[in-house]
């Protein structure tokens, strides 16, 4: 949440391979890093971009969860959808909340929709099929797929069934 958290992002990180701290999440404190340098909190970020994707890497590279801060506009939420998609899109796990309207457009941002959860299917079921099983690469629907895409399927799929399992 500091400019100096920031430029250490990486040594912050790697605390998650010591069990003492119990480290296994990033927020990111937008307002703070906003407070402290002077950014301006404009729609799409742009200030901001730079420092979540460093933050985003650092977390990455160390199997952290990341979570984006807060939409502030609590009676805008077509703004907080616009943003939560954001978020969602640069890869980040979810979004910080502060108001209850938020959940809604939080939950449904950052879900995978039913086109990417039947594209995912189609990725993982054509990869497991005995004629691709030494490929490194495929055309599903056009579209060319690599062996890394198959995690990434893997992980919209499980996702959109830890959703329904839950009811939500």
């Amino acid at each position: 949440e500091t400019p100096a958290a920031i430029l250490n992002i990486q040594d912050i990180a790697k605390a998650r391979r010591d069990r003492r701290t119990r480290l296994t999440c990033f927020v990111l404190g937008t307002n703070d890093l906003a407070k402290d340098t002077w950014a301006q909190l404009v729609p799409g970020r742009v200030p901001m971009l730079p420092w979540m994707m460093f933050t985003l890497a650092a977390a990455r590279a160390e199997g952290l969860t990341i979570l984006d801060g807060v939409w502030n506009d609590i009676g805008d939420i077509e703004g907080c959808r616009t943003e939560c998609r954001q978020a969602r899109d640069l890869g980040f796990d979810g979004k910080t909340l502060i108001h209850p309207n938020q959940l809604e457009p939080a939950n449904t941002s950052f879900a995978p929709t039913e086109e990417e959860v039947r594209r995912a299917t189609l990725v993982i079921e054509a990869f497991d099929k005995p004629e691709n099983a030494k490929r490194g690469a495929i055309k599903v629907e056009g579209r060319m797929y690599e062996r890394q895409h198959i995690s990434m399927a893997r992980r919209a799929v499980n996702w959109s069934d830890s959703i329904a399992a839950r009811g939500y």
